[in-house]
């Protein structure tokens, strides 16, 4: 399968309409990417191609089994970096959302479980643990919390 990462952004952004609206036009894509209908076209023509999406002459867009499957995998990686951005980074969740679109193509398989399994190990019943808190902190005053039993490098 010949995917770019214009064609997943593509595909995620298609499954995401589906959702929230139902049905999914060039327009509505056209309008999100900022982009003229001619390069819709031709990323959805190329995603057909693909038999990821199909699509009724000038009608609506719809992704198939296929393209769901990979769609949904595209928007796991991408919720997830963005989590790991937001919640362990600390970063500002607008800064997160656009840095995980940015990076969430490149990341080979092997990374992206290693992210999941360190999310899934700092989680606690009562949220994250405590030196993520001292980390936030860390990062607001760029001192180390009053209660953190840290060593300090001289």
């Amino acid at each position: 399968m010949n995917i770019t990462p214009v064609l997943e952004d593509y595909l995620e952004r298609i499954l995401i309409m589906q959702k929230e609206k139902k049905v999914v036009r060039v327009k509505d894509l056209a309008d999100y990417f900022k982009v003229k209908a001619p390069s819709v076209v031709n990323a959805i023509s190329k995603l057909r191609k693909e038999e990821l999406v199909e699509q009724e002459s000038y009608g609506f867009i719809t992704l198939t089994s296929k393209g769901k499957t990979l769609a949904q995998e595209i928007y796991k990686k991408h919720i997830l970096l963005k989590d790991f951005l937001h919640k362990v980074l600390y970063l500002d969740r607008t800064l997160a959302e656009d840095d995980a679109c940015k990076i969430e193509h490149y990341l080979s398989k092997k990374t992206i479980d290693h992210i999941l399994a360190f999310m899934d190990f700092i989680k606690c019943k009562d949220g994250f643990p405590k030196w993520l808190d001292h980390f936030y902190y860390f990062v607001d005053t760029g001192k180390r919390p009053p209660d953190c039993k840290c060593q300090e490098d001289d």
